[in-house]
């Protein structure tokens, strides 16, 4: 079972803050597109995620009195919820959306803004979001901002107050994976608050190249919610984030087209005159 989370920074050796909150892991999952909510349940354990992020406009968090919620499964003392407002396509809505879910959740304010541009692609509509983050900053919430891998508006997004910056790696739900890690990078260099990759992951090494890159966190949920074995998935997502963070942190060599000193070198072999 996954710990109580807000832990003190100082107890963490590496870890993730977001908005003055540490977390050690840096994998965030979703909680949609499980069978059920055991499934739910079982694929969060597995991934070891502290803060799961949930659709307010499609899964019951109190807001139908008597239907199963899924803070019943999730409870808040075990985990930092993350209301989004998926399915929002005008900054209104979204701003209505955070807003039943302060009220429902106690006055918490860490939320996910997501404003989708249309129904195919669920691209980010940038004005609206713009419009939506500012709003929301003034209102007191702390929001994580889905976005385009824009390092203009992403900056422009960090300057207005948002506490995470999240540009997509590539659709939501495609599953192809970055497919732009040059913007990525821009992003990640100029931002002064973390960068987590959001919508596109497909397996593993998608996730393991996003903290390679030098991402703070991965969120993922079609990525392990629509695999074969979720739960399998979500313990292989784990392991990704946490050894793609490794790699960032150990430097890796440079690249070259070819070495002059290869590492099994033809000089000095037993033997050789």
């Amino acid at each position: 079972m996954n710990q109580i989370v807000n832990q003190p920074i100082a107890s963490l050796a590496d870890p993730l803050v977001i908005a003055g909150r540490a977390y050690a892991s840096r994998l965030l999952v979703g909680t949609g597109k499980y069978k059920d909510f055991g499934e739910t349940r079982a694929a969060i354990d597995a991934s070891g995620a502290e803060i799961v992020t949930v659709a307010i406009r499609r899964m019951n968090i109190g807001q139908e009195p008597g239907q199963p919620s899924l803070l019943e499964v999730l409870p808040p003392d075990q985990f930092t919820i993350l209301p989004n407002t998926a399915g929002c396509f005008t900054a209104d809505d979204a701003v209505r959306t955070l807003r039943l879910a302060r009220e429902l959740l106690d006055d918490h304010r860490l939320v996910k803004l997501e404003v989708l541009g249309d129904a195919k692609t669920l691209f980010p509509n940038m004005p609206e979001t713009l419009k939506a983050a500012e709003i929301l900053v003034k209102e007191g919430f702390e929001v994580m901002v889905y976005c385009a891998d824009d390092p203009i508006q992403a900056r422009m997004l960090e300057d207005m107050g948002c506490v995470a910056i999240m540009p997509l790696a590539s659709l939501i739900g495609s599953g192809m994976g970055i497919l732009n890690p040059w913007n990525l990078q821009l992003i990640i260099e100029q931002a002064k608050v973390p960068v987590l990759v959001d919508a596109g992951v497909g397996t593993a090494s998608d996730a393991a190249i996003a903290m390679e890159l030098g991402c703070d966190g991965v969120l993922m949920n079609t990525a392990i919610a629509a695999a074969q074995d979720p739960i399998r998935m979500a313990g292989a997502m784990k392991k990704a984030v946490e050894a793609g963070r490794d790699a960032w942190l150990a430097g890796r060599m440079p690249k070259k087209f070819y070495s002059a000193v290869p590492s099994s070198p033809t000089g000095g072999l037993i033997g050789a005159k």
